[in-house]
This record gives C-alpha cells, structure tokens and sequence, in this order.
C-alpha cells in the first residue's frame, strides 16, 4: 500500500514537472494591426495557424489589437507579424507589401499609418 501511494506521488510530481517545462515556451503578446471589419478580423487571424505553433488569436475589431498566444519554440512575434502583413494588414512589427494590401476587399482597405 505504502508502496503504490509513494509510487502515485512520485508519478504526480513528475508529470507536474513535464507540465511546467513544457509551458516555459509559451508566450501571449499583444500586437496593433489595423483593419476595419469583421471581415478583416477573419482575414488576420487565419492568417495565424495552429501548426505553426499558433495557439489562440483574437484581432479585437475596436482596440485594433491582436492578442496572440504562441510556442516560442515554433514561432516568433515578428514571424506572426510578418504572417499578418502578408495577408494585407500593416502592424507595428511588419508593412504590407502594396500588393497585399490592393487585394484586401475595398471595405478592409484602412488608412495606411505614415512611414
């Protein structure tokens, strides 16, 4: 009895462990990226996948602020706001290439911050 209780603690200890280290590459930031719509907000977040390492996006329409939760050991911030601006949308890590941005329908065409 003793034996399985020890065996149990020992095992719960270790996996609390693996849990852990494993959350240490996981990281929340918060990004502005403009846009107007509803259409935009769907536009910048399946911009962002889960098998690059994407766990959780929200692109408030309002604030313009993407909240993105992410694996640092599969992605960077600036990778995700390339990803973003090569869907069309400027933010404060990375520009649209005019081309991407032309081809956002007319209604997510935003005003373009100055360079």
């Amino acid at each position: 009895m003793k034996t399985n209780i020890a065996l149990f603690i020992c095992s719960l200890i270790f996996f609390t462990g693996l849990k852990v280290a494993a959350q240490d590459n996981i990281k929340s930031e918060q990004l502005k990226v403009y846009g107007n719509c509803e259409m935009c907000k769907t536009t910048i977040e399946s911009a962002l996948k889960k098998k690059d390492g994407i766990l959780s996006k929200n692109w408030n329409v309002d604030t313009k602020i993407l909240t993105v939760t992410f694996d640092t050991d599969k992605i960077t911030l600036q990778q995700i706001a390339q990803k973003v601006a090569n869907a069309g949308y400027d933010n404060e890590l990375a520009t649209a290439s005019e081309d991407a941005y032309k081809g956002l329908h007319t209604c997510c065409q935003y005003d373009r911050p100055k360079k």
